[in-house]
């Protein structure tokens, strides 16, 4: 099975089986992976689970997809494609365990706001698609301020879809991703939360 993963059909939901072979396995998404070092540590540590890395820059996919292969991680594969349509459109409904959203661009220009996921109703009605049943989560880091209060504006008006649940330090392993080293490198506080959807 390859490491780059390329749907056949972009304009249709997927299927589990399409993106690794046994739907019984827990399904994790690391939306906007970088250069792959979340994704491959989460594999390496969790070879139980399946992880699906999503990037839409060619180099980050390549250089995530090589990582793969050198560590010989059949639960782990990248897929090139944009993070709000993935999540909206593609992903299968029911599917995911949990999604990660570590150091997503901030879009800090007033007027840019709305292009932030976390303020995108297709986002946030497609992530309560794909989450499973009333024990999938969606986990957030970041490092900007105004990014992590709109995060929690926008799921406050949620409530019926999903409920945030402590998050300590030492919860569960979670490695570091490149960004969020760079920014800790740098002095900065990276904010972080985590929601549980509700089923309807």
């Amino acid at each position: 099975m390859p490491a780059l993963f390329t749907p056949t059909d972009h304009f249709r939901e997927l299927t589990r089986a399409e993106i690794f072979p046994n739907p019984a396995r827990p399904l994790e998404v690391d939306l906007g992976c970088g250069d792959g070092t979340f994704l491959t540590g989460m594999a390496a540590h969790h070879p139980e689970r399946d992880f699906l890395g999503v990037e839409r820059m060619l180099g980050r996919v390549s250089k995530t997809a090589r990582k793969i292969e050198r560590a010989h991680l059949p639960n782990a594969r990248i897929m090139r494609l944009e993070s709000a349509y993935t999540v909206g459109w593609l992903l299968p409904t029911a599917s995911v365990s949990r999604l990660h959203l570590l150091c997503p661009d901030p879009w800090p220009k007033k007027g840019h706001t709305s292009r932030r996921l976390v303020n995108q109703a297709e986002f946030l009605d497609g992530l309560h698609r794909i989450l499973i049943g009333e024990s999938g989560e969606f986990l957030l880091k970041t490092d900007d301020q105004n990014y992590f209060e709109d995060a929690l504006a926008s799921f406050a008006t949620r409530t019926h879809q999903f409920t945030r649940l402590d998050w300590p330090a030492d919860a569960f392993h979670y490695p570091t991703t490149d960004f969020e080293q760079d920014w800790l490198n740098m002095g900065r506080t990276i904010h972080r939360a985590r929601w549980r959807k509700i089923a309807r």
